[in-house]
């Protein structure tokens, strides 16, 4: 008969568990203190239930927003890994997705990098025109320029 070593767990640079015991369980990504709350509410399948619908809807709606703020200025990738995070805590598919976007993300950022400034010009010229249809299309140009007195017809959104 021969032992096995329990696996050990190891912490990653966000603090989640990744050692196997947990990593298949709901819950299995969360840290030491919280994966204890998570087993006691795993073990009543009523309030288990409830709680994955929770993290599904709270993570969806994070990710949702995160989407929505990607081509503006701030958090829009942090808000998106954010939500893929939360979901990720429940839902493997979300945690593979998690790391492919991760990975994805910092190729582009390393691959921007290395670029001429023509193309991160460009790639900055692209951005600001996306802001800047998405900001026509919701109205705000039109509310901004009636603040200021300029209101031209041809600011108002086709939308609203």
């Amino acid at each position: 008969m021969t032992d096995q070593p329990a696996a050990i767990p190891d912490e990653s640079t966000d603090g989640a568990r990744t050692d196997t015991a947990h990593a298949g369980e709901p819950g299995g990504l969360l840290p030491d203190a919280l994966q204890r709350r998570r087993d006691k509410i795993a073990e009543k399948p009523t309030l288990n239930l409830a709680y994955r619908i929770a993290v599904g809807v709270i993570g969806t709606a994070v990710l949702v927003v995160g989407i929505i703020a990607i081509p503006y200025p701030g958090p829009g990738w942090l808000i998106v890994f954010a939500g893929l995070g939360i979901l990720a805590t429940e839902f493997s598919w979300a945690h593979r997705l998690l790391i492919f976007a991760r990975a994805k993300y910092d190729a582009f950022a390393d691959w921007i990098k290395v670029q001429h400034w023509s193309v991160q010009a460009l790639f900055g010229i692209f951005t600001f025109a996306i802001v800047l249809a998405t900001l026509w299309l919701l109205g705000a140009l039109a509310l901004v320029g009636g603040w200021v007195g300029y209101d031209p017809s041809w600011l108002d959104s086709p939308i609203f």
